[in-house]
């Protein structure tokens, strides 16, 4: 999903203090995440078995991937936790490659409460860290992670 207009050579990379890997891996992650979908009701004519299929995408309030999400978020430090935010905004289109370390500035500036809880409430942050991530000039293929 990324922006083809705007594609960056590597060499032109705007280095990040949080790991590389690590943004890749929330990307996928969050993918997972965002194809949840509120439980379904059972059909009652339905063959046994044939709804367990479909639970792997329903959201029933333990999800072990949102736990991930979560831990790895909780676990930056605040300036990589400003700097996800930030790889968000700019995925987004708030603010241009350009304008990075004011992304990072507001990101810091706007900080009221947990990361994760923020990041994880924005539909398809996962495609967005993505749009950012490309925008500064990584993709996920530079550390072995394709998406």
């Amino acid at each position: 999903m990324a922006r083809t207009g705007q594609m960056v050579s590597q060499q032109d990379a705007i280095e990040l203090d949080i790991d590389p890997g690590t943004v890749c891996f929330l990307i996928a992650k969050g993918r997972a995440f965002d194809a949840k979908v509120a439980p379904a009701e059972r059909d009652e004519i339905s063959q046994p078995g044939e709804d367990d299929m479909h639970d792997v995408l329903e959201d029933h309030g333990d999800d072990p991937v949102a736990d991930e999400i979560r831990h790895v978020i909780d676990d930056l430090n605040d300036e990589q936790q400003a700097e996800l935010v930030a790889l968000i905004w700019v995925g987004r289109g708030d603010f241009e490659r350009s304008e990075w370390e004011s992304a990072i500035a507001a990101a810091n500036e706007r900080h009221t409460g947990p990361s994760s809880d923020y990041i994880m409430g924005m539909p398809l942050f996962g495609d967005l860290l993505e749009e950012g991530f490309t925008a500064l000039g990584h993709t996920c293929e530079d550390v072995g992670n394709p998406v």
